[in-house]
Parts: C-alpha cells; sequence; structure tokens
C-alpha cells in the first residue's frame, strides 16, 4: 500500500469516526452553567474542525484534512473525559 492510499483511508476513516462522535456526544443534563458553557465550547471546537476537514477534503488537502479531524476527535475525547459529555459508543472514545 502506498502512502497516498494510506492518507486516502486513513483520512475517510477518521472523518467517519468524527461524524460518529459527534452524533454520540451529548451533554450531561443538568450542569453548573460554567461547565455547560464548556461543553457548548468543546462541542462546536469538534464541529468546526469537522466542518474544516470536510472543506479541506473536498479541496484535495488530505494532510490538512485529516489534522482537522484529528484535532476535532480530540475535544470530544477531553469533554467526555472531563465528564461533560455522555456517550452510548466508548469505543469511539479514548476515555
Amino acid at each position: 500500500m502506498s502512502l497516498a492510499a494510506d492518507l486516502v483511508e486513513k483520512t475517510d476513516r477518521y472523518q467517519r469516526l468524527l461524524r460518529e462522535a459527534l452524533d454520540d456526544a451529548k451533554k450531561v443534563p443538568g450542569m453548573d452553567p460554567m461547565l455547560d458553557n464548556i461543553a457548548n465550547d468543546f462541542y462546536n471546537m469538534a464541529e468546526s474542525y469537522y466542518k474544516d476537514g470536510s472543506h479541506f477534503l473536498s479541496s484535495g488537502d488530505r494532510v490538512n484534512a485529516l489534522v482537522c479531524f484529528s484535532y476535532g476527535h480530540a475535544w470530544l475525547d477531553a469533554g467526555v473525559r472531563l465528564g461533560i459529555f455522555t456517550v452510548t459508543k466508548k469505543d469511539l472514545f479514548a476515555a
């Protein structure tokens, strides 16, 4: 498998993983307002990185797309570890 094929597979896989993680992560209800704001910020960052990554992907820039999908997923992972998101698909998250 060539390096280009690895990048194609990995970028597509990370985009799918981030999309699934965004769909699965839900804010914990009844949090302190400060934590609720943090949860909003973390989720919005992840969603923004997904959109940016999709834009890079559509313009053929797979390297920056992969970076965006990875960073976006990291925001959600951090939120799960912090306890501000609940998830049902635990295999999508490192926490």
